[in-house]
């Protein structure tokens, strides 16, 4: 059943119900005719997030030049409409869908994949992404020029955009990069009178007008000499490398509610009209070695952590941890993400999900067809492949119950490996140095794990109580990181799984919920736990509608969008106009 349709007084005076179809039609003529979208069907996978969340809006609008964008939101503003900005949707929290039925004002999703031109600035030291780039393409392009953008792995299997993890300082897997940071951007706020207005931060001088600007952005007009560099403007976090190494000090290494790293664009999470970023690149790994480390004793893990992370020797590119669980799950309901990004690549991803959803929203018209019917299929396909996983993975799976996969590079591999020889070959421990294609299938293996709990729990169906996600991240000095429940929680779970960036102690923790099971008690009470640990989430995903900002993130949103126009509501905020509260219900 459709909503009921809601009438409110937008910022112009003007009523919501009166303003759809007239702003349907100002927004048809600026994206064209097969650009927006009004039917439930072609919303759908617009309006839906990737594993939490729902809601309803009057249409999509999918711009394909920065001049269209910024008309889209013009009128959006003009009529008084929501409008709640969207990459890829590949997010875990909600926060780039709506959620609910229960704005004050109609709700404009803006697409921005079509969005997805780059520019390369100072032989590809740096670049400028606009709102669709995503991190698969920005990795092509640096390629030749042997450079990498900020994150490369995992994000970039999902096709995630670049502007996504600035504007949600996401972390990403590499150690010595830290979370997607900037403080050179252009974007647009609406002011506290209710105007829109653009901001050029990014030290490119580009025009004056807003137009002009765009057009010449669209246009890839930006000859080296409009490209500025002052002092003190980073596009970058420079300092995480030596920030991480800090094994005693009591917080976190990163969260996405750090002070430190709040600023404009980073860590907007869409209370900003991003038209661009500009970030550092990186110069590529070269010569690198994974290795593979399996122990029955998280102590043994916790001692190397803090050895190699307090010691002069290089960081490692990367950390990632597995508990056999996670392991044993993804290696079943991860299958075929594993074998489509390994047949594939991640290039053609953002397609699949777009055919995935178009195929579901069909199926749910047919009333004898199950629910998730394409998660049915896939994971029905799956098990007509063989085992993909390598033999010396496997047998570690049956030995041990904690992996961690490390990958170095340069001094840093010899230095491992002398490490490992030494201290880390007996009956609770042991490693191998993995071959190219273990060491891939390793890191796309923990990958595909984040996508293994939504396959559980759509194959499961009604069997299932759902899926209780958090990302978490963990004080830097603590040592006792594996997490023990209470016979009470215990009882509602199926299946725990556990994994994620441990030198940064930052770990997503998955709960398959038994059926019947109450999710949001769960849920409460597991958050209440992390508490008494000084966990502090979420760690790199944002709040989104899943989980309540505290009172420094909710000021950073006050302060970028004072009339509560651009993506209302998340973190458990108001989605009334100018932060209103919402009456109380009144009891029965």
């Amino acid at each position: 059943m459709d909503r009921p349709r809601q009438t409110s007084v937008s910022n112009n005076g003007t009523s919501g119900a009166r303003a759809g179809t007239a702003l349907a039609d100002e927004l048809r003529a600026v994206v064209g005719e097969r650009n927006l979208l009004t039917s439930p069907s072609r919303m759908r996978r617009y309006v839906r997030g990737y594993r939490f969340g729902a809601g309803h809006a009057s249409a999509v609008a999918l711009p394909g030049t920065l001049v269209e964008l910024w008309r889209t939101v013009s009128l959006c503003i003009k009529h008084g409409a929501v409008v709640v900005m969207q990459a890829a949707n590949t997010g875990l929290t909600g926060g780039s869908t709506p959620f609910g039925d229960d704005y004050d004002r109609d709700v404009v999703v803006v697409g921005t994949l079509r969005l997805r031109s780059l520019l390369l600035l100072d032989g590809g030291r740096q670049v400028l992404a606009f709102p669709g780039t995503t991190l698969d393409t920005l990795e092509k392009a640096l390629k030749p020029l042997g450079r990498e953008p900020h994150s490369v792995i995992g994000s970039s299997c999902l096709g995630a955009s670049v502007m996504g993890g600035v504007c949600n300082n996401s972390g990403g897997s590499l150690i010595r990069r830290g979370p997607a940071y900037t403080e050179q951007a252009l974007f647009a706020r609406v002011t506290q009178d209710g105007r829109l207005e653009l901001v050029n931060h990014l030290d490119v001088s580009l025009g004056t007008t807003p137009i002009e600007i765009l057009e010449r952005l669209d246009r890839g007009d930006v000859p080296p000499d409009a490209v500025g560099h002052p002092a003190g403007r980073r596009a970058s976090d420079g300092e995480y490398g030596e920030y991480v190494r800090d094994v005693n000090a009591d917080t976190p290494a990163r969260f996405n509610a750090d002070p430190r790293r709040l600023f404009e664009a980073s860590g907007s999470a869409g209370r900003l009209i991003v038209f661009a970023v500009r970030l550092d690149t990186f110069e590529a790994e070269r010569d690198t070695r994974v290795f593979y480390l399996g122990t029955n004793d998280p102590g043994e893990l916790t001692e190397l952590r803090r050895e190699m992370l307090a010691s002069p020797m290089p960081l490692p590119i990367a950390a990632e941890y597995m508990h056999r669980d996670a392991f044993r799950i993804a290696e079943r309901y991860g299958k075929d993400t594993f074998l489509l990004v390994r047949r594939l690549g991640t290039a053609r991803l953002p397609a699949l999900f777009s055919w995935k959803s178009r195929f579901d929203s069909f199926a749910e018209r047919i009333p004898f067809l199950p629910r998730n019917l394409s998660d049915r299929l896939l994971q029905a396909a799956s098990h007509l492949f063989p085992s993909h996983l390598p033999p010396r993975l496997t047998a570690f799976r049956d030995r041990f119950e904690h992996h961690l996969m490390i990958k170095v590079s340069g001094e840093g591999a010899m230095a491992l490996a002398k490490l490992l020889a030494d201290r880390y070959r007996n009956p609770q421990t042991d490693h191998f140095e993995c071959t190219a294609k273990e060491g891939s299938a390793a890191f796309l293996h923990r990958f595909a794990t984040a996508g293994a709990a939504i396959r559980y729990d759509a194959v499961q169906g009604r069997r299932s109580g759902g899926v209780v996600a958090l990302d978490i991240a963990l004080p830097r000095n603590e040592r006792d990181w594996t997490e023990r429940l209470p016979s009470e929680i215990e009882g509602e779970i199926v299946h725990k799984l556990y994994y994620g960036h441990f030198f940064c102690h930052v770990f997503h923790q998955d709960y398959l919920l038994r059926e019947g099971a109450d999710w949001h008690a769960v849920k409460g009470r597991m958050l209440a736990l992390l508490d008494t640990r000084r966990a502090r989430y979420p760690a790199e995903h944002n709040v989104g509608h899943l989980y309540k900002a505290d009172p420094v993130l909710e000021r950073h949103y006050r302060s970028l969008d004072p009339c509560n126009c651009l993506n209302p509501g998340i973190g458990r905020t108001s989605k009334l106009l100018r932060w209103r509260k919402a009456a109380a219900t009144p009891a029965l």
